[in-house]
């Protein structure tokens, strides 16, 4: 009936929503795939008359409310509004030919759809008896659809990194700071007297219904550890949507130092590709907080990571001057970001600093040794390596280019160290209140200590690369062209 013109225009559009409301079969919704077969074969004028008679009928079907679920069972309720949904997605998003041209009705359409998502949100993302599910509808729309999703970021509320995750991917730059603000004040809610007041009585209820009974020295440890997710959870949201608001409230709690260890190093590490590399104010904190004494570590590798998100220029300075940091692992942390974010050309200037290290924990050459090998542009890590091997270099270099042939050396390239194994150079070892710096290495079963240069060579890099072959090179047969004898 669709698609012969013999029958009135009213009963060719009640033939189209039949299919739309066709019952699925085999759990397959065959009804909206019929349509979309029948309107693709009418005529461009014939079509415009089915859809604009259509249109209308979707618009009221998509506005269909979803019946309240019993006990909260939303997943037994069938929501009627879905049906009309499919079909009118179907027709906008045909491959081919277009079946909806007109753009009035385009429009309403959409706008219709958009309102459809952001009702009952999270039932309708959830429910599976849809032909095309939420998020496939939402991108189809774009920045349109996202429009609405920052009103469903509330204290309380669900589906938050999935609404924080489409925001990101399709929202335009205001859909994204109002979703940034409403992430801060549910991040604020969550750590407030109110929240903790809301939840209480969940918690126990929970407990009670689990048959646990806990003291309430134990309940308030359950109720710290179910703060934390939440507050966790909206952290990683902000990571995804940012934000000028996100990016102001995760830096401040990464700088408080009353926050737990673990919540700072979260907030800092939700700031990942946020903050402004042009801000020196944002840049001045996250490296005061890096070079702090009282800083936890934790805490202290991802200040440095987001300083190593900032122009080498506007931070190496302040790098280098955490290389004359008592703690020999802020040096450590410092040196390996420096080695990452430089080229070859900077190695002298590295090596100068270096240099100039009163103390070094046997970790430290090690690292930098292996990170040489991959510096960018001329001369190659090789040169560099038997530059800096040279005696008249302080010892922190020299052993970090040692250092390079413990990971990377072979037995074909002893010749390159052996030299050095009565070296008498003395290692600059760290103050006797120092933890995890000892200068041991293990040869055979034996561990000996190592006081020197020539001991570093000896003990800890010798032994290594004779126990490493020369890497070997494969070369594919080259067949093409070749006659079969």
């Amino acid at each position: 009936m669709l698609t012969h013109d013999k029958y009135d225009d009213d009963l060719r559009v009640a033939a189209a929503m039949s299919l739309v409301n066709m019952r699925p079969r085999a759990g397959r919704q065959v009804g909206i795939d019929k349509l979309l077969d029948g309107l693709s074969v009418l005529s461009p004028a014939e079509r415009l008359k089915i859809v604009s008679g259509m249109t209308p009928i979707l618009i009221e079907g998509m506005k269909l409310s979803r019946p309240a679920a019993a006990k909260g069972d939303d997943s037994a309720t069938t929501d009627p509004s879905i049906p009309a949904k499919d079909a009118a997605f179907a027709m906008l998003n045909n491959e081919g030919t277009h079946l909806v041209e007109d753009a009035a009705s385009q429009k309403a359409l959409k706008e219709t759809m958009v309102t459809w998502a952001m009702t009952a949100f999270t039932a309708r993302m959830d429910d599976s008896t849809q032909k095309y599910g939420m998020e496939q509808v939402l991108r189809f729309l774009g920045a349109q659809g996202t429009k609405g999703l920052p009103k469903l970021i509330v204290p309380d509320g669900s589906k938050l990194q999935a609404i924080s995750g489409l925001i990101a991917e399709l929202g335009d730059q205001q859909t994204k700071e109002e979703a940034s603000k409403n992430l801060v004040n549910v991040a604020k809610d969550i750590e407030s007297a109110a929240w903790t007041k809301r939840v209480t009585p969940k918690l126990q209820k929970a407990n009670a219904q689990s048959k646990i009974k806990v003291k309430e020295s134990q309940f308030k440890k359950q109720l710290t550890r179910y703060r934390q997710e939440e507050l966790m959870r909206v952290f990683r949201s902000m990571k995804k949507v940012g934000g000028a608001p996100a990016v102001a409230h995760l830096l401040s709690y990464g700088l408080d130092k009353n926050q737990p260890e673990q919540r700072r190093a979260e907030a800092l590490n939700a700031l990942e590709g946020h903050l402004d590399r042009k801000n020196s104010k944002q840049l001045a904190s996250i490296l005061n907080l890096a070079g702090a004494d009282d800083t936890p570590d934790l805490v202290r590798s991802l200040a440095l990571r987001r300083v190593g998100e900032m122009p080498r220029k506007a931070v190496i300075n302040r790098l280098y001057a955490l290389f004359r940091n008592k703690n020999w692992k802020i040096r450590w942390v410092a040196a390996e970001l420096v080695l990452k974010m430089s080229e070859s050309k900077h190695m002298d200037e590295f090596m100068g600093q270096l240099g100039k290290t009163k103390g070094i924990a046997l970790s430290e050459p090690l690292r930098y040794g292996q990170l040489l090998a991959d510096l960018k542009g001329s001369p190659k890590p090789e040169v560099l390596v038997s530059r800096f091997s040279d005696p008249k270099y302080p010892a922190p270099a020299r052993l970090s280019a040692f250092g390079y042939y413990y990971y990377h050396g072979n037995k074909t390239q002893l010749s390159k160290v052996t030299p050095y194994r009565r070296d008498r150079q003395r290692i600059p070892k760290c103050g006797a209140n120092a933890k995890d710096c000892e200068w041991n290495c293990t040869v055979g079963k034996t561990t000996r200590s190592v006081s020197t240069v020539g001991d570093f060579v000896s003990y800890c890099v010798i032994p290594t690369m004779e126990q490493r072959e020369k890497p070997k090179v494969v070369v594919a047969a080259a067949t093409k062209g070749k006659k079969k004898k």
